[in-house]
């Protein structure tokens, strides 16, 4: 432990953002990066408490509570306190494989299920290492990965977080992985479905080159079951493991919705992203909010991320659309108690931009919509919505119920969908003849990820549905453990 006392004598310290005013002009990065006292400070308020619940990763409630990539936090939290960086940094890359993209993405479970924030405030846990591993790419700590050759070949569908995080690993251990990917850049969601304020995608591409460098193998702008056969890489390799994602996203099934100007949220968000690191927004092939009403419908991360995009692209106005209600400002203990995500308001980095700009946060909760109205050219021009309460059914179940007379009239040039997913495509799952479960993800068992055709293997949202970065990572690594082992009978990772 690094200071007995460091909890009761420090306070906790947030990073500084940009200010809103700034960087609504343009898409570079929003962190400031905080200075090394701070996070030795930072550090020294981690109790080193007996049971460490921030590593846990396990679900209370349906929610991830504690790091599901187990990581050593009280560990490299010490080691940042006694100034021993690039400790503290191999100590983070024992169980993490890109803690610059957790540091920057990750709703940071482990910091809602800290001891410490039990009564007082949590440690920064995603702010320290952030500064490890941003300091650790400064000082050449991180660098390529190289392994006796096995002679084994493995390919990989899809580049997102859990194909990157199994290429990692079986690479580490010496097996020729070739990854493919549908899109003109690699690392799925987190190259054109994150804005590049969030994540820069200078960030991606440098690790993507130090994967490269290790000598694995990525084939762009190929579609694995329309430009390639599924089976022609079964046939082809020892293994393969599909990491495809949950990219069918969920629609709303009201009158109006193929209007011109209904957008799915990922669309919208993957063509500003490639049109900006294509040319710089100069090319046109882009959905522009600019001077438009924009009306966001659903909420999480990717509605604040449609939030953030539209204001950098000059909107009128932006509204955004919750069907559940408004949550509580502090957690309520009685039925969220710790150490489980805490059910709380927060105010995102979109919010507060739009609430810097029109004095108003865009949320607005218990709303459902109930048409989208267009006009003689077939454009959006309307959305009708009512408010609702939540009431319990004869079966015990709370279901939505319309509030007579609050219906409301919303004046909308674009409509985007950021209604979350449904599951994976249906594309390789049906040439594959793969099982599928109840929620139609491809069905393989936790920690096992072999689908019932003999060397497929699934990982990530393919197989457990939407979910945390940070789950996708960590099925990517259990996926290359069971590859290796089904490769060489037994495994290190």
């Amino acid at each position: 432990m690094g200071k007995a006392t460091g909890f009761l004598e420090y306070e906790r310290i947030n990073p500084k953002k940009r200010s809103p005013e700034d960087r609504i002009k343009d898409w570079e990065e929003m962190r400031l990066h905080q200075d090394s006292e701070v996070i030795k400070t930072q550090g020294a308020r981690c109790m080193n408490c007996g049971v460490p619940f921030c590593q846990g990763g396990v679900l209370l409630n349906g929610m991830a509570s504690g790091c599901p990539l187990h990581n050593l936090i009280p560990e490299w939290n010490e080691l940042v306190y006694k100034g021993q960086w690039e400790e503290a940094y191999k100590r983070l890359t024992r169980t993490s494989p890109f803690p610059e993209f957790t540091s920057r993405v990750c709703p940071a479970p482990c910091e809602g299920a800290c001891t410490e924030g039990y009564i007082l405030e949590p440690v920064t846990v995603n702010s320290i290492e952030y500064e490890i591993i941003e300091r650790a790419f400064a000082e050449g700590w991180v660098r390529p990965k190289n392994a006796k050759k096995t002679g084994k070949k493995i390919a990989i569908v899809g580049s997102g977080p859990s194909g990157m995080s199994a290429a990692y690993y079986l690479n580490a251990v010496g097996h020729d992985v070739t990854v493919y990917e549908r899109n003109d850049r690699a690392g799925g969601l987190m190259m054109y479905g994150i804005p590049n304020m969030k994540l820069d995608k200078r960030v991606v591409e440098r690790r993507l080159e130090l994967m490269k460098a290790s000598g694995i193998q990525f084939v762009l702008n190929t579609e694995v079951g329309k430009d390639i056969p599924a089976q022609e890489l079964v046939n082809q390799y020892d293994a393969v493991i599909l990491c495809a994602g949950a990219a069918k996203a969920r629609g709303l099934n009201v009158e109006g919705n193929d209007l011109k100007g209904v957008y799915y949220a990922v669309d919208f968000l993957k063509a500003n992203t490639k049109s900006l690191l294509d040319s710089n927004l100069q090319d046109g092939s882009y959905i522009t909010a600019k001077d438009k009403d924009v009306i966001i419908i659903g909420g999480g991360d990717t509605g604040t991320d449609c939030v953030a995009t539209s204001l950098r692209h000059g909107c009128k106005s932006v509204q955004q659309f919750e069907i559940m209600p408004e949550p509580p400002e502090k957690r309520r203990e009685a039925s969220n108690p710790w150490p489980e995500w805490p059910l709380k308001l927060k105010v995102d980095y979109g919010q507060e931009e739009a609430i810097n700009l029109y004095g108003k946060d865009p949320r607005n909760y218990l709303i459902s919509t109930k048409r989208i109205v267009g006009n003689e050219n077939g454009e959006v021009k309307e959305v009708h919505t009512v408010e609702i309460t939540w009431v319990k059914n004869d079966s015990g179940r709370m279901v939505p119920q319309e509030v007579p007379g609050s219906e409301k009239v919303w004046k909308a040039d674009i409509v985007l969908l950021a209604m979350g997913f449904l599951g994976p495509e249906d594309t390789i799952p049906a040439e594959l003849k793969l099982e599928r479960d109840s929620r139609s993800n491809v069905k393989a068992e936790y920690e096992i990820f072999e689908t019932n055709v003999e060397k497929v293997f699934v990982a990530g949202d393919m197989r457990r549905g939407q979910s945390l970065i940070v789950w996708a990572i960590q099925e990517g690594k259990l996926a290359a453990r069971e590859v290796d082992k089904y490769l060489m009978g037994k495994s290190v990772l």
